[in-house]
């Protein structure tokens, strides 16, 4: 007799740790039954796994509730049943109103709860509709089973949730809760197993994962350093990445780990926020842009080939002309590879919310991001062009968008397109890098013998 599977649909928005936690929760409800597909229609339990970073998340939230209300209907019309849930980080904020607003929805929960899924589809059912935005005492990572889902050559791996830094403009602690880390061995076990599934890269993940203080077999405490030297270890494991960091935990060793580990690739995605030490005190960031280019300088000296990407907020309240050039200016200092910039919006519930007397006008917030985002878009074609003429590692990970193309990423996380056989897909092949674009490279799969394109 066949088995039935139940279909399960997550739509996730946000950050690799929600796309990391999205895996999670099908790990957890494929011994359920359910199994995960790419629409909406007929599905058996729907998941919204959700983001409150951006601006007007809510509304985004139920805009897709609207959507996803219409395919419920539809199959309870037919005498099917089908649950709505919403978790992450919206729901963990905004739980009670969601369930308010949307009396369709069956269950809500934060995204230090989905281990409970079990439970809570249980009760909801039983027609019990379900809120768990509690922050538990014991972790998530503790009930989670061993099985995994990855997708391709690269796998996501959290090592530290939360975060204890408060910055003005920021909802992580409230979201996530205080800082977590995971322990040491529980890291490397997962660690092979994804390996053991093929991947050749893994990124660390965590709002702070360079904040990373997880015990040891022996009760100690390590840092992220010791873990990533561990890590490398792993026969198989081509391809070390971690994400996000703070300027303030970039000790020494860590920097050094840089120029050690030749598995840990040459590029780090290290916020700033701001140019302005001003602009960053109002942000509670805790340290001054010298601190930012002191760090970027030790990092070049440890490892050369090292390039950087950043997050800055435009138009924080009170920001002057002066403070954006001060933004420009560590821009311009640092040389970016990529960059994330954004028009700063207030998160209700952040201390920054309520400063209302200092808003810079909209109108004005636009110019200066459209000013900064022409000096990123520069600084990458300049970096895209550098690479031309030169071999690269890359790591293909899926078709390209014309017939015979496949894509993948460089040490640096730039795409790169070539003409190759799909076989070619979840492995790390070099490329001659012919021709640099704006976003983009292009070349030729180096030949080694008549096997390899």
């Amino acid at each position: 007799m066949t088995q039935t599977h139940k279909k399960l649909f997550i739509k996730t928005w946000g950050c690799q740790m929600n796309v990391y936690d999205s895996n999670r929760m099908g790990d957890i409800l494929s011994s359920l039954g359910y199994k995960t597909v790419d629409t909406p229609v007929d599905a058996d339990m729907m998941i919204l796994n959700t983001c409150h970073i951006r601006e007007k998340a809510t509304d985004k939230v139920f805009s897709e509730l609207g959507r996803l209300r219409v395919h419920k209907e539809n199959k309870e019309a037919k005498g099917g049943k089908m649950l709505i849930a919403v978790a992450g980080c919206v729901a963990q904020a905004e739980g009670d109103f969601i369930l308010e607003r949307a009396p369709f929805v069956d269950m809500v929960f934060g995204p230090q709860t989905y281990h409970e899924l079990p439970e809570m589809i249980l009760k909801a059912s039983g027609d019990e509709r379900v809120i768990n935005t509690e922050f538990p005492t014991i972790s998530k990572f503790d009930h989670l089973p061993d099985v995994h889902t990855i997708e391709g050559a690269s796998a996501f791996l959290s090592i530290q949730e939360g975060c204890d830094k408060f910055c003005t403009f920021c909802v992580v602690p409230y979201t996530r809760g205080g800082e977590y880390s995971r322990s040491e061995q529980e890291v490397i076990n997962e660690a092979r197993r994804q390996v053991d599934q093929g991947a050749l890269e893994i990124m660390l993940l965590g709002q702070n994962v360079n904040a990373y203080h997880g015990k040891t077999a022996d009760g100690g405490t390590s840092n992220l350093a010791n873990l990533i030297r561990k890590i490398s270890e792993i026969n198989g494991l081509e391809r070390i990445r971690y994400s996000t960091s703070h300027p303030r935990d970039m000790d020494d060793e860590l920097i050094a780990v840089h120029g050690e580990v030749q598995k840990l690739m040459p590029f780090l995605h290290l916020p700033v926020q701001s140019g302005s030490d001003r602009i960053l005190e109002a942000m509670n960031r805790k340290h001054k842009a010298d601190v930012y280019r002191d760090v970027i300088a030790k990092l070049r000296k440890s490892r050369t080939d090292i390039a950087f990407s950043s997050d800055y907020i435009i138009g924080f309240p009170g920001e002057t002309e002066q403070d954006f050039e001060d933004s420009m200016q560590l821009a311009r200092d640092t040389g970016y590879v990529s960059c994330y910039s954004f028009k700063y919006s207030a998160r209700p519930g952040t201390p920054a919310a309520s400063i209302q007397a200092a808003l810079v006008p909209d109108d004005v917030a636009s110019e200066r991001l459209q000013r900064f985002q022409a000096l990123i878009n520069e600084q990458q074609a300049a970096f895209n062009k550098t690479c031309e003429g030169k071999t690269m590692p890359i790591l293909f990970d899926r078709k390209g968008k014309k017939d015979g193309q496949i894509t993948g990423r460089s040490p640096y996380s730039q795409s790169v397109y070539v003409n190759g056989n799909d076989r070619l897909i979840g492995s790390i092949v070099n490329v001659n890098i012919t021709e640099a674009f704006d976003n983009s490279l292009t070349g030729n799969i180096e030949i080694l013998d008549d096997e390899t394109a």
